[in-house]
């Protein structure tokens, strides 16, 4: 007994073959491809890490240059202990979230190139 269904959801593999093949074989226009992804995703990785770290190296310059932000305090916790308390873990989650979503777009695109042909 063989159960079948209609193929209503499936993509046709005819017009993406030849650029899937390309990669299969890792020739010179799947390289292509794969480096262009490549380099897409380590632009994103390096403009977020350079924001987090210009973000994160800022809370100690303003302390240095504002040294009376040490002394305040808000219900008995220094701004210091706040600021690297809630204002760093949100950041690092924010940054994540930022990093995903835009890789998650990149690699869609690669999928939206390799479908175009």
């Amino acid at each position: 007994m063989r159960v079948t269904a209609p193929r209503t959801s499936a993509r046709s593999s005819s017009s993406s073959y030849p650029v899937l093949r390309e990669l299969a074989e890792e020739s010179e226009v799947g390289q292509l491809f794969v480096t262009s992804l490549i380099r897409s995703q380590l632009r994103l990785a390096l403009v977020v890490a350079g924001g987090f770290l210009i973000i994160l190296i800022g809370i100690p310059v303003l302390l240095t240059v504002f040294p009376s932000i040490s002394e305040v305090t808000v219900f008995t916790v220094p701004v210091p202990w706040l600021l690297l308390g809630f204002a760093i873990y949100p950041l690092v989650i924010g940054c994540a979230a930022l990093y995903v979503r835009s890789a998650s777009r990149n690699e869609k695109r690669f999928q939206d190139l390799i479908d175009e042909f």
